[in-house]
């Protein structure tokens, strides 16, 4: 796996009913969601996007695994070993691993100085993932097209990132009483940009400022973002809010699903 360090290649869900899930994130996501293949894999869910790409995982936890609900974001590391003991010498920790599964990978679940939760992970395929696919580098519906950190912190952020994966603070868009939107590496450009150009993979806020939870958020990408509200409401998702527009056309909006879990959408509005 040739991603540079820090790329998010994988997101997964963990939830208390993986089976409904499931249903749910067909539905809005468009995902084509099915079990593993792989029979140690019991239970697990692997969604694709319509153009076959692996996006995520779904499942039910164990009781003996990690408690962490919700979404998570695995990002690629060259050493997941020496990796994990960076984030401790940087003031973050590792909860769990790190670990192998066979023939898929090596990984670790740590958090940075502020609590934050991430996963850390070198895959056993030599190929690239393709979850995560930036504006302007193909087809996108259906992958990860923008993350996003809210921290108590924003420049502690900026520094622990920075240390591990190289990241820079590249612009920033002023929020007024909630802070800066600053975004991370490449150009100050959103999900929007046009084809061809440079752009950012998210962007971290103040949780302090705007009320948001302290996490990682990331955003799929939809052809229709109102269809994909509606498709949430009707199975008993929230809208959280929006749809926001955005520059370029699109707008974006962050729901969560009937267990709470957040996610947040992009694309175009065709309703008023």
């Amino acid at each position: 796996m040739a991603n540079r360090n820090g790329t998010p290649i994988w997101f997964e869900l963990n939830t208390p009913d993986a089976v409904a899930a499931a249903d749910f994130y067909a539905a809005v996501a468009g995902w084509r969601i099915a079990p593993s293949p792989v029979a140690e894999h019991g239970g697990y869910h692997i969604a694709s996007a319509t153009d076959g790409t692996g996006i995520a995982g779904i499942m039910t936890p164990p009781p003996e695994a990690p408690a962490h609900g919700g979404w998570s974001t695995y990002f690629v590391v060259d050493d997941v070993d020496a990796q994990a003991a960076r984030i401790t010498e940087l003031g973050g920790s590792v909860s769990f691993g790190p670990i192998d599964i066979p023939h898929v990978s090596r990984f670790a679940v740590v958090a940075d100085p502020q609590g934050v939760v991430f996963f850390i992970m070198k895959g056993a395929s030599p190929e690239d993932s393709h979850a995560f696919r930036q504006s302007g580098s193909g087809d996108t519906l259906g992958h990860g097209v923008w993350i996003e950190l809210a921290t108590p912190d924003p420049d502690a952020a900026f520094a622990f990132y920075g240390a591990l994966f190289g990241w820079e603070k590249s612009g920033a868009m002023p929020m007024g009483p909630m802070g800066d939107y600053a975004f991370i590496g490449g150009s100050a450009a959103g999900p929007e940009c046009a084809a061809g150009e440079a752009t950012a993979p998210g962007a971290i806020m103040s949780s302090a400022l705007t009320g948001a939870p302290a996490r990682w958020n990331w955003y799929v990408h939809v052809p229709d973002i109102d269809a994909a509200i509606a498709a949430a409401l009707e199975r008993r998702g929230t809208l959280l809010h929006g749809p926001n527009p955005i520059p370029g056309g699109d707008h974006t909006a962050m729901i969560a699903d009937p267990h709470g879990s957040q996610i947040g959408l992009v694309g175009l509005r065709t309703e008023g």
